[in-house]
């Protein structure tokens, strides 16, 4: 008896202890989310990145006071669209002042932060809450403590390392830093250097999209505008507006929001040009000698300025959803141009099919801030693009920006008739007998939509 008795007892000590472990570990799941303690440090001593941290007072009150709550936000902000930032992205509230709805987001703005201050809290803020993306705006108070462009862009690249080290799949949308004023030791040459060496750092990289920003608030000095920045620094409802309309299209091409399918029907008499589902009846066609030679006499005097494929052999897509340098995508009847991680790559997509004779065509547009693209009419390019900051038809009173807008293009006996929203920006351009419909690529990131053509 004593054998089966000892047996018993092995059993059930290993029982108690495999309940105490899950016990255990059930506690440990509850605060796994919980998030840890950052104090404001007191000194810089061993700390990362360069440049200042602000440590007055209302600054240290206001650290800890956020950092509490965040505590308590910690479990529920699990998975959300992470904004990192100042007082400009505090500025959103805890509710992004409804301008995302829907949008699981967490804002992660403390007001007075600096690049270095962002660096040090970065892993309890953002990467433990291992976000869906991470949208950060930051370096103007940098600016405000006398800190060189170099210091702050340095900061970010640290920050953008640690991001990809610790979330390899993340993306991140960068905005550039907004315009502000000389008066508030923001002088635009210092803003746009900044900007530049930031853009700068993340050449190339895929995981990144910049935004900008700058260009889309700063009026003709590169200063501010005091309609949508009062105080020369921080936004307005008007500012809020416009900056979420620049984020959402970034948002929709990584599949955050605008999830839903459009369910645009094709008016009887037209064809779609785009199936919504994938690239079929679209390729890459072969690059034409004379836009190689202009091509590579423009990558010579600039060659960090832009990148531009040539293209030796017909290349379909049909059923894929994504061309084979990714720029092109299918995206929820979307067809999207998406920002090239190189800032500027010139390319085109071409129907695999030629139109000829007379036809109406019409689609839908959405760019982001001086997003430049264009349409091809069989050869010529109708310029497509952030029409307002990017040109050339600066003056039309019924461009959305930030939202979609409509193109009609009317070709009668060889000449084209365009029109945007209503308003004509094309008169009378001279096209070809016969020959394609075409989607550039240059900078920023377009979207089309509701692309259909009709014979007449």
């Amino acid at each position: 008896m004593s054998r089966p008795e000892r047996t018993f007892g092995t059993s059930a000590l290993r029982l108690t202890l495999m309940l105490l472990t899950a016990v255990a570990t059930l506690l440990q799941s509850e605060n796994l989310f919980a998030q840890k303690d950052v104090p404001l440090p007191a000194t810089d001593d061993g700390l990362p990145g360069s440049g200042p941290i602000r440590r007055y007072d209302w600054f240290r009150n206001l650290w800890k006071e956020k950092h509490d709550a965040w505590a308590q936000q910690a479990a529920a902000d699990q998975g959300a669209v992470v904004f990192l930032g100042d007082s400009i992205t505090q500025g959103w509230g805890d509710d992004f002042q409804g301008l995302f709805p829907g949008l699981h987001a967490a804002n992660r703005g403390i007001s007075g932060d600096t690049t270095r201050g962002m660096l040090i809290r970065l892993e309890a803020d953002v990467i433990a809450l291992k976000p869906k993306a991470v949208v950060m705006l930051m370096g103007t108070n940098d600016l405000e403590e006398k800190a060189s462009p170099e210091t702050i862009a340095g900061n970010l690249k640290l920050i953008i390392a640690q991001l990809h080290k610790e979330l390899p799949e993340t993306p991140v949308v960068l905005c550039l830093v907004f315009p502000s004023s000389e008066t508030k030791s923001r002088p635009a040459d210092k803003i746009k250097e900044i900007n530049r060496l930031y853009s700068k750092a993340v050449r190339g990289d895929s995981l990144v999209t910049v935004i900008d920003t700058w260009t889309l608030f700063a009026n003709e000095k590169g200063d501010a505008k005091a309609e949508e920045m009062p105080d020369l620094l921080h936004l307005n409802e008007v500012g809020y507006r416009k900056w979420a309309a620049a984020i959402r299209p970034v948002l929709a091409t990584h599949g955050i929001v605008d999830t839903e399918t459009d369910n645009f029907k094709t008016e009887e008499g037209f064809t779609s040009l785009f199936n919504g589902k994938d690239l079929t009846g679209w390729g890459f066609r072969v690059t034409p000698e004379a836009t190689r030679t202009s091509a590579k006499r423009w990558m010579a005097s600039d060659p960090e300025g832009v990148v531009w494929p040539f293209v030796d052999e017909p290349v379909s897509f049909d059923g894929k959803a994504m061309s084979s340098d990714s720029r092109y995508r299918a995206i929820n009847g979307r067809l999207v141009v998406a920002t090239p991680p190189e800032g500027r790559r010139i390319q085109q997509l071409y129907t695999t099919e030629d139109f000829s004779g007379n036809f109406t065509l019409k689609l839908e547009f959405r760019a982001t801030p001086n997003a430049d693209s264009g349409v091809f009419i069989r050869e010529p390019q109708l310029q497509c693009r952030d029409y307002l900051l990017a040109g050339p038809y600066k003056n039309l009173k019924n461009y959305k920006a930030g939202d979609w807008n409509e193109l009609v293009v009317e070709v009668r006996d060889g000449v084209a008739h365009c029109t945007c929203n209503g308003e004509v920006i094309e008169e009378a351009m001279k096209v070809p007998a016969t020959g394609p419909i075409g989607l550039e690529g240059d900078r920023g990131q377009m979207e089309y939509r509701r692309l259909r053509i009709r014979r007449n």
